[in-house]
């Protein structure tokens, strides 16, 4: 049997268990290549190693040994090279961050996403990061993930349709499992697509890809949070400061969005080869980590150590004192980001707004630190809520962002903390988004413009649906009988049809018992539909008559009835034949 044809819930298991064993085994692909990448370039080149992770075998007590840190902005340089001459040369598509170019897929390419771009996102975006770029691991996983998913749907001869909802739950999966969050990555495939909607139809597949990518990944490289787990209790006299935390949060989120887009448009407008433009985007994000080698890289280590407020970990080569280190660090990642990504570097911008989040909390506990001291000991708490918050409200994406945070922090006892802090943050950041491919609704999506745009039901007819015969009585059938027909069936009434002539109907609601013949409660000059009748006026006859069928008739011969739920078949199979379906390209 064909799988398109297969019912929703069997197909997409199916497929979602695919689609998580690729997304699973695309993140394992993708984290060891870029662990050699940071090897050759950072320990190798630079003599400089990052904190990792608790989650990937990091360390609190870690120390920053100045190597030949000089070397950074060669570095970073050289990796925008490499990476420009790999993208430009074979996929220009691939740059920037990849998970936008994902969601543009799902909306306005169909789903189609070439072959070529998995592999070259893979190389491009490890060079990126290892290098020391500031960019995330999310992205480059989401399009990897997404890229295959699309390639399996073609592979299988599936729909438009099916092969935007693989495209989808491919970006979930993929982030889900690099980020060791399945329930959030099933949430994000499908609320990043939009800025106020979600995609319903792909939270069940996401659900199971999710899971089955995270298990494999996490399988390989370990179950701990990335974070490891905070355990701290909450406290709800804080509710007021995570209040002001999503105002700040919601503020720096603009920033964020408004930043980035200034320099990434300003090096789409500026007219050099597009080879040179990462290079030199590379060479700045150097010469900041030549002053701050905080901002090099994913960042996730010193998140890490900014929650346990191990500030003296925080060095600079030119001997900024560590405070304000932490109190640059937002504006810095931010800067460095912008130039890395917006260059034309490949790689995501996911980690990086975590990363900015997680600083931007610990300076607000700075200041409430300052001012109620007893009230707010650690920081821990407020960088968890704010990583959060921060780019819950720059992606546009508050449910999927709040429950990836807390599961990468094993902090689910500061949901309601978060619910407060989100919310604000999303409120305050208005209609900014890092994704600039998401659009507000689904009534803005290509992709569901013939949902909204076609009044299909003001253009389908009664003869393009499947009429049935029956059930009918007659009048001299047995007032009983047709009773329980109606119970059995669960119709709240009948057609009456005598020598195949449509006579009216019996209603449940006046049998009396059904006690007589069926002639003793027709209900004549019923309305009924023709075969002409469009479903609009099906339906109009079926709310008026209360039923759940509507009487076809024509020149006063009883024809048949026409349920809701052939109506339901006919609508949907016009509609999937409305979207287009071109064979995939290469």
């Amino acid at each position: 049997m064909n799988i398109s044809e297969l019912p929703y819930y069997v197909k997409w298991f199916i497929l979602g268990i695919v689609i998580g064993v690729v997304a699973g085994l695309s993140a394992l692909a993708f984290y060891f290549t870029l662990k050699f990448m940071e090897y050759l370039f950072m320990v190798r080149l630079i003599a400089f190693k990052p904190p990792l992770p608790i989650g990937e075998g990091g360390s609190l007590n870690y120390v920053l040994h100045a190597g030949r840190l000089w070397l950074i902005p060669v570095s970073t340089a050289l990796g925008g090279l490499l990476s420009g001459l790999i993208v430009y040369t074979w996929a220009p598509e691939a740059e920037g961050h990849g998970t936008d170019a994902a969601i543009n897929a799902f909306h306005r390419l169909q789903g189609r996403i070439r072959r070529r771009i998995p592999p070259i996102k893979l190389i491009a975006s490890a060079i990126t990061i290892g290098s020391g770029g500031s960019a995330g691991r999310e992205g480059p996983t989401a399009q990897l993930s997404a890229g295959i998913g699309s390639f399996i749907a073609d592979l299988l001869g599936l729909s438009a349709e099916d092969r935007r909802i693989a495209v989808a739950v491919g970006i979930g999966a993929g982030i889900g499992s690099i980020f060791k969050a399945p329930m959030g990555g099933a949430i994000l495939a499908a609320e990043v697509l939009y800025k106020r909607d979600m995609e319903t139809e792909v939270l069940f597949p996401a659900l199971v890809a999710s899971v089955v990518g995270y298990s494999i990944f996490s399988s390989i490289v370990g179950f701990t949070p990335i974070f490891g787990y905070y355990t701290g209790v909450f406290n709800p006299l804080r509710l007021p400061l995570y209040a002001v935390l999503g105002i700040v949060d919601g503020l720096v989120a603009v920033l964020y969005v408004k930043t980035f887009y200034f320099i990434h448009d300003s090096f789409k407008r500026w007219r050099i080869s597009n080879y040179v433009k990462p290079v030199i985007g590379g060479l700045a994000t150097g010469l900041i980590g030549l002053l701050v080698p905080e901002i090099l890289g994913t960042g996730y280590g010193w998140v890490n150590l900014a929650e346990f407020n191990n500030v003296n970990a925080f060095a600079s080569p030119v001997l900024i004192p560590p405070l304000m280190i932490l109190i640059l660090l937002p504006f810095l990642k931010i800067i460095a980001t912008s130039f890395t990504v917006g260059s034309g570097g490949s790689g995501g911008v996911f980690a990086p707004g975590i990363v900015i989040g997680a600083f931007t909390g610990f300076d607000a506990w700075l200041l409430f630190h300052y001012l109620t001291p007893g009230l707010t000991p650690n920081p821990a708490p407020f960088v968890i809520v704010s990583m959060l918050a921060l780019f819950g409200a720059s992606a546009k994406a508050p449910l999927a962002v709040m429950f990836m945070v807390i599961e990468m922090t094993g902090s689910y006892q500061l949901l309601p903390a978060a619910m407060i802090a989100v919310a604000i943050a999303y409120i305050v950041s208005g209609d900014y988004t890092i994704y600039r491919a998401q659009v507000p609704t689904r009534r803005d999506s290509p992709a569901h413009a013939n949902e909204y745009k076609v009044p299909l039901i003001m253009e389908l007819k009664v003869k393009d649906c499947r009429i049935i015969k029956g059930p009918v009585v007659s009048p001299s059938d047995d007032a009983g009988k047709a009773l329980n027909t109606m119970l059995r069936l669960r119709y709240t009434a009948l057609p009456v049809v005598d020598d195949g002539r449509f006579i009216g109907l019996i209603s449940i609601y006046n049998m009396n018992g059904g006690r007589g013949k069926v002639s003793d409660y027709i209900i004549r000059d019923t309305q009924y539909v023709t075969p002409e009748s469009t479903l609009y006026d099906a339906l109009t006859v079926m709310s008026k008559l209360g039923t759940t069928w509507v009487p076809v008739v024509s020149n006063g011969e009883f024809l048949g009835i026409l349920t809701m739920e052939n109506m339901n078949k006919a609508y949907t199979e016009r509609l999937r034949s409305l979207m287009p379906n071109k064979q995939p390209y290469h």
